[in-house]
Parts: C-alpha cells; structure tokens; sequence
C-alpha cells in the first residue's frame, strides 16, 4: 500500500529544496514540494534522482571494529575509552573531531557540545571550512557577525544579478532556475558572470567577465573607486552605518586593474551598470571563498554594497550561496573550531560564560581549536592522537589528500561515522559507526537564505544503524556526562539549541530561534520552513537596511582590501593553473549520487579541460588520456578540449575517488595553502603540468555486474560507473593482454562454462569481445590503439536485450537510433535524439526541443547545452 508524501528536505547543495518523498510498492517516488519557499516544487537531476540512492547494497549495517563486526556496547565503549585514555594523557587538545555540512543541526550541535564543553577543547572542525569559512570571516569582519542579509526573493526582484564565482546552473540549479524564470518575465533584468571559466550559467549572462583566477579583489576596488568617482556612494547611509569608507577607497584606488586580465571597457561597462542599477544582488559561492584571499574578496564584495547602502532592502545586498546542505546549520551551532554555538564568539569572555552556564559544562576552550588544514597537520606531526570524523570523506575531499590520507592512518585512534565503509576514509578507521542516511533520519537543516527545514525519516533504520546524535550521545555517556547528553529525540535537542540562540539574541546577537524552544514534539514534527531569526521581536526578513549591526558600535565595518598574488606561481615546469569544482550530476565524493546510474551517464568519468592551444602545445588530442602534475601529486583525466576554458588553465571536478576511479582524486594535487584569516584552503589556484599519457590499448566495457578490475594485469587507467542495465568501465592498458579473451573473462568473473564470441584484429589493435554464460550475457569488452568509439549510450541502453553479434558491432542499425550521449539527466534524453529532433522538426528554441523530447523540461540545467547544440545544428529555414 502506497504512504502518503513525506515532505523533507533535499540532501545535496545549500539551496535546500524541499521534497516529497513517497514509499510504495516500486520504491521511494521522488517529487519537489510546490509549497517549500526555496524550490517551490522545482528539482534539479540530482534531486529529482533521489529515488535511486537508498538501496542498502554495500551499506554499512553493523559497527566495526579493525574491519570485523563488533556490538554497539563494545565499539562504544572502545571509543569512549580511547578518547578519555588520550585526554588524561596529553590533555584535551590532544583529540578532534571532523564533522560535516551534511551533519543534520542536531548532530552538529550535540558534536559541538561534546567537544567544547564537555572535552574542554575548539577541536572540532567542518569540511564546511572547505567552502564557506571565507565567507563567514568576511561577514562578521563587515557586519560582526555571521549573517546573511538577503533572501532568494531577492533574486527575482533584482534589476541586476551579478554571479561571481558561482556556476549556478550546475551547483545551485534550482536558484538558477528562479532567475530564468524572473528574466523572463521582466526581460529587462540584467545578469553579469564573472569567472575564469565560460560555463553553463554564462549561457544566461548579458556580459561574461573571464575575469583572470585570483583577480576578484582587483575588480571589485574597481568597482569601490568607480562607485566614489561617480559619486554613487550613500552618503546619508555611511554617517549613519558605517566605518572605513575612507581607508577602503584608498586601498581600492592603489590596487591595479591589469591583474584582472579584462578589456579596460568591458570593466567601465561592468561599473556603469552595477552603479546605474540601484536593485543590484552579488552572488558569490566557491569561485571567491576558495581562495588564500577568500575573505578579502568577500570583503571587497561588500564593500561596493556598504558604500551605495544597496544591503537588506528588497532585490540588493551580497549573497553568499552555501555549497553544503547544512553548511549554515552547522555554522550556526559552532560547527567551526573557532566559533560557539548560536553565533557567539569563541574569543569573548561573556560568550564563553553564557555558554558554559546554560550546558553546565565542566570545561570550556579559551582560544579557537585547530582549523581543517592545521587539525590534519596536527595528526601527521604526532599532536592529534585520537580522531573521530563524521559523515565526511577528508582522505579525497582536503588539500593535499594523499598527506591527509597518510596522517589518518598514522593517527594512533581513528573512529569515522559513515553510511558506507569502502570510502577512502572509512577503510582507514579503527572502529566505524554506522550512521542513518538521508531517509532514514530526523532532525532540521538550514539553507542560504537562513530557513530551516525538516529532513524527515520515511524509510526504516537498516541494520543496527543509529543517527549521529545518538552515537555522539552514547559515547558521552560511556565518557561520564550521562546527565547532559540523555537526550532521546532530535526534538529535544533543537529545543535546547533554540534556548541557547535565546539567551544570545538577549545579547544582542543576530541568530535567535528562541520562540522554539517551548515548542512540543508535535510542533517539531509538524515543523514547516521557517527563516530566521524566529523570536517575539523578529521573525525572518532582511538584516542591515537601516543598520543594525551586530559590531560593538553597531555600525558595519569597510575593510581595505588589495589583491594578493596566488599562492602558487605559475613556473616553466608548472605553466598551468589548475582550477577545480563540481559538475552537473555529481555531488562531493560521490557516496550518494554515484549509487544513480541516470547520474552517471553524462558525465561518466574524471575529465581534464584544456583549451585548444594548451592541448597543441602538449600533443594532447580530444578523449585522450592526460597525466596532470603539481608538486604535491597526480592524477589521470580524460582530455576534454574545450574553449569554456582560458588558455593557459585547466579545470577537473572534484568527486571521484579510489572507489570509481583508478586515479582521480584531484584534490591529491593541491597545495595545504590557507586565508590567513578563514583558514579556507587555496583549492583553485595551483600550478599544474599535463602530458599525454600513451597506453598500450584503450578500452571500454559493458557488465550486468560490477567489473573486476583488479583481475587483470597492467591496467593503468580505469573509471566505473553504475548503468541502467549493469556497470559500465573506461579502461586503458600499458601492456596488450596475451589473451583478449580470457582478459574478458577475468574482467567480468565468468565462470569455467563461459563462452565468447569475439572479433579481433590484432593487427589493427581493435578487440571486441561478448562473454556469455549460458543464455545470459555477461559483458562486452571493446579494446583499439586509441580512444574507443562505439555508441556508448546504445551499448548500454540495450545492453540486455541485443544478441552477442549485436553488441560486437558497438552501434545501432538502421533500425535502432542511437541517443547520443546523455544530455538531460532528468528525462533521459540524449544529443541524437536531440539533433535529430531539432532538423526533423525544424525546432528553434530550447522551449521547442522540450516539447518535442521532454529535454530541459524538468530542473531545466541542461538548457546551455540544448541553446549550443541549436547553435550547432541551425535549422535551414525556406525562403519566404
């Protein structure tokens, strides 16, 4: 019998889209809410895949002990006494705990509490520090306080939006989808992309700003100056508001606008109008915050918005959009080694009373703990000695991972909470928690624009499974501090947490939930959106359109700002700038959206951009394989030679790992350079060399079940993911097997009754081989000298029900069109469906392709490549 809709709350980026999630019969059907604020029924494709993530294969059921399976008592209880064993040893700073922004605000919030109340020590940091510390220092360096002025209303009354750093139609779909949708029904909004790169969100832009990397700061004091020669500044809002209007322009007018790499009149342009256009929002995201001077490029943002007074009023201010589903919930109860819960400051005397008053705590840090970057150090030089990571994978995710990797394993203890215990991480932990996932737990989450939501729990607990509150709580309790951590429901959590944002609103502080912390089990489970603050003088709305700041003089702070040289130079060995960041269909270290096979078929492998002249001067010809160098590692990509990139950079995603790929760990490649003031790692600046990597043979493979890889000698290369009839595997080989029969066997583990048909020639280099076992087929290896080209989606797609002489040939008849590769993961539509349409039916609009193949209809982030390949495939209109 079908269940009614549960409506919760997405998992993946900051947007925090609601979703109505219904279990029946053929699985959990996956819709968006119509009535949540920030998505208003809108999904993006990994959303709207959800469906195909909660399958327990390979999941984590039972807690581990040295990779065996052991009680919860015992896992606990070794735990619990390793942590108090190190503490009364070395002291409280002598442990950590890496916690996550996919931490649900309860988790955090009993993690945090643990941590510097109860051990006495700030060390407890977030992955959040990976992509939105910049953008807290610089809030509260302007306002004196973490907090975002702005909400997504705002990006649709807007009369100019200006991206910066943000490929929004990929990262934060939904919202992009809301501008859309607002420029099209008031043609007359503007939108300006600034960034090194030409993505899918510039496809909306009016001006593109391939800005240099790293030259933020330097635009933006354009900006400040122009706004002060122009006499654009709110000179009523200033007296009132503001301090350092003066030093901030000096510092502006001395910064040098070459740095930027832009035409001098496509900046006077991008002045012009920002000045001439009062309702002006700036969206930042990855692009600024990633940075060794993240925090003075979110500080140069506001500044432009403090000097004209365009902040907290409808359609203006700065607007930092979170990377992370809880990214802000996780700030909000001091998820950050150097913050205290509901925004109070680690570094104040009072705040650090108040807090240790209402937990009754026995201890309480005096200074701020270690930060990401330094807390990894920190277990490498022998400091760290007991570490519990949670709901993150840091051996992939840090700068520098296969340092981190190594200093996890060298750490005398290590716990890791997870769902899965293959990751790169978890295969390093001495004891593993398993913890629920999204659907199986409770509690709220808080997105970019400061609404909280519910995440509810419509699937059973697999297993022996617990959420992560519970396990934080149950080691507290096997610790001593049973009384303070006796919780028994994520509802009783949040209303201690909104008690304690009361009593910091009562000092002035800008987070204050206090109006929940009288609310019943019943109001929490019947809890809908709500943005905050939520208190009996304040609830939601826009901050700082009459000031108000959270400063000890209430007024906002300018801070003069200049650009600072990236961290690494760029060298005769290392020309390149390595850039790196996130694509459509995947998310972080892929633990969720790789489970998804529709999520795997556009972009199905890691892949390096390169742009033409760079790939020239390498000898690097498109779909080659490329081997990427900086001083701290490498990896190996697929060459995709594209101009969206600049000449002279190269661009690869951040999400695969040791599990779908033989070397793809991109972050392996950084260097552990940090902002001074954020502590966020310099994740987009290094200098990097490619080459061509020249193996023996290439190849690729269809399986009904996961390929054996490691079963075959002399593979170099190799990249897996899930299909919708199987698996499918890129591969390359630095020596030809003796056999490529029995190679197909090894590769798909058949059996002594297996057979194959086949059609090699070696000679040419090419090999096709079906493996068989009775009257099922096992897979299909095709093998050349160079790049494989069959009709991949074809082979996939009817992988199952084409006979063996049918898969040897690798392409479709006349008969059976051939997709393309995917373009529109929600439909699942390819560009040959596409092209074809477009010329069959003379289509001359993405609205028209939508109508005639369903492309682009659903989360609309493949619009940009339905709008290129009309560009590449005009229709021939009759002359009238």
């Amino acid at each position: 019998m079908t269940q009614q809709a549960c409506r919760t709350t997405c998992p993946y980026c900051g947007v925090g889209c609601g979703v109505l999630a219904t279990l029946g019969p053929a699985g959990v059907a996956i819709a968006g809410d119509p009535d949540h604020p920030a998505n208003y029924g809108r999904l993006c494709s990994k959303g709207s895949a959800l469906g195909e993530t909660v399958d327990l294969a390979g999941r984590l059921l039972t807690p581990q002990i040295g990779g065996k399976e052991a009680t919860w008592d015992d896992a606990v209880a070794l735990t619990a006494r390793k942590f108090a064993e190190v503490i009364a040893r070395h002291g409280p700073d002598s442990v950590a705990f890496y916690v996550s922004g996919q931490l649900l605000t309860e988790d955090y919030y009993i993690a945090n509490k643990l941590m510097k109340g109860f051990i006495g020590s700030a060390n407890i940091d977030t992955n959040s520090r990976l992509c939105m510390a910049s953008s807290v220092a610089g809030h509260n360096r302007a306002f004196g306080a973490d907090t975002v002025p702005g909400t997504y209303e705002d990006l649709e009354q807007a009369d100019l939006i200006v991206l910066v750093g943000s490929n929004l139609a990929w990262c934060h779909p939904v919202l992009y989808q809301r501008i859309v949708a607002a420029k099209a029904a008031r043609p007359s909004m503007r939108v300006v992309n600034i960034d090194p790169r030409r993505t899918a969100t510039s496809d909306l832009a009016d001006v593109h700003l391939g800005i240099a990397p790293g030259a933020d700061v330097a635009l933006f004091n354009r900006l400040l100056a122009e706004i002060e020669r122009q006499g654009a500044i709110d000179a009523a809002y200033v007296e009132g508001h503001v301090t350092g209007l003066a030093p901030a322009i000096r510092a502006a007018r001395g910064d040098d606008i070459c740095q930027t790499g832009l035409d001098p009149a496509l900046i006077q342009r991008f002045c012009d109008l920002w000045i001439q256009t009062e309702k002006v929002v700036t969206v930042y995201s990855q692009g600024v915050n990633q940075s060794s001077s993240g925090s003075d490029k979110v500080n140069a943002i506001i500044n432009c918005h403090l000097a004209t007074g365009r902040i907290g009023r409808p359609g203006m201010g700065p607007f930092s959009v979170t990377g992370q589903p809880n990214a802000m919930g996780g700030r909000e109860v001091g998820g950050l080694a150097n913050m205290l819960a509901a925004h109070l400051e680690l570094g104040n005397q009072t705040h650090r009373d108040a807090v240790r008053t209402f937990w009754n705590a026995p201890a309480m840090p005096q200074a701020a703990g270690l930060k990401a970057v330094d807390l990894f150090r920190a277990c490498a030089e022998g400091q760290i000695k007991a570490l519990w990571i949670m709901s993150t994978n840091p051996a992939v995710s840090m700068p520098a991972a296969n340092a981190v990797r190594d200093a996890i394993a060298g750490c005398p203890f290590v716990a890791v909470s997870d769902i899965l215990p293959d990751t790169d991480t978890a295969r390093l932990g001495d004891v593993l928690f398993p913890a629920t996932a999204w659907g199986e737990k409770s509690g709220t989450v808080t997105n970019s624009d400061r609404t909280i939501s519910r995440q509810r729990a419509f699937l059973p607990v697999p297993g022996a499974a617990k959420p992560d509150w519970q396990i934080i709580c149950d080691v507290a309790k096997a610790m001593g501090w049973g009384e303070a951590f006796g919780f028994i429901s994520p509802a009783e959590i949040f209303r201690e947490h909104a008690a304690l944002s009361g009593i910091a609103g009562a000092m002035g502080r800008d987070f204050d939930i206090g109006a929940f912390a009288g609310m019943t089990d019943a109001d929490y489970n019947a809890l809908a959106p709500a943005r905050w603050p939520v208190a009996a003088n304040r609830q939601g709305g826009r901050f700082f359109a009459e000031g108000g700041y959270f400063t000890t003089d209430r007024r906002a702070r300018m801070v003069a700002v200049t650009t600072q040289a990236l961290a690494a130079p760029l060298t005769p060995e290392r020309p390149l700038r390595l850039n790196t960041g996130r694509i459509r269909d995947q998310w972080h270290t892929m633990t969720r959206t790789g489970r998804a096979p529709r999520l795997n078929q556009h972009l199905a492998e890691p892949f390096v951009e390169i742009h033409p002249d760079d790939a020239i001067s390498a000898g690097i010809a498109a779909a080659e394989l490329v081997r990427v160098e900086t001083g701290y590692g490498q990896m190996v990509a697929r060459a995709l030679v594209t101009e969206r990139t600049q000449p002279g950079s190269v661009f690869i995603p951040i999400h695969w790992t040791s599990a779908f790929a033989s070397d793809g760990r991109v972050d392996a490649l950084i260097a552990p350079v940090t902002d001074p003031v954020s502590g966020q790692p310099e994740l987009k600046g290094a200098a990097a060399s490619i080459s061509r990597y020249d193996p023996a043979w290439y190849g690729f493979a269809v399986g009904a079940k996961r390929p054996v890889v490691c079963a075959l000698s002399g593979i170099g290369y190799w990249a897996l993911a899930p299909s919708q009839t199987g698996w499918r595997l890129e591969l390359a080989g630095d020596s030809v097997p003796a056999s490529w029969e029995q190679a197909a066997k090894l590769l798909f583990g058949a059996g002594d009754h297996a057979r194959t048909v086949c059609a090699v020639d070696p000679g040419a280099g090419h090999a096709s081989v079906v493996v068989c076992e009775r009257d099922r087929t096992l897979g299909v290896l095709y093998a050349d000298r160079q790049p494989v080209a069959v009709a991949r989606s074809h082979v996939i797609a009817k992988f199952a029900t084409l006979s063996p002489n049918d898969l040897l040939a690798g392409r479709p008849s006349m008969y059976q069109p051939d997709p393309g590769a995917l373009v529109c993961a929600c439909m699942g539509v390819g560009a040959k469906t596409i092209v074809h349409a477009i010329a069959a039916q003379g289509l001359t609009s993405v609205e028209a392709i939508g109508e005639a193949t369903t492309a682009g209809t659903s989360c609309g982030s493949c619009r940009p490549e339905l709008h290129a390949l009309l560009a590449a495939h005009p229709v021939k209109l009759a002359a009238e």
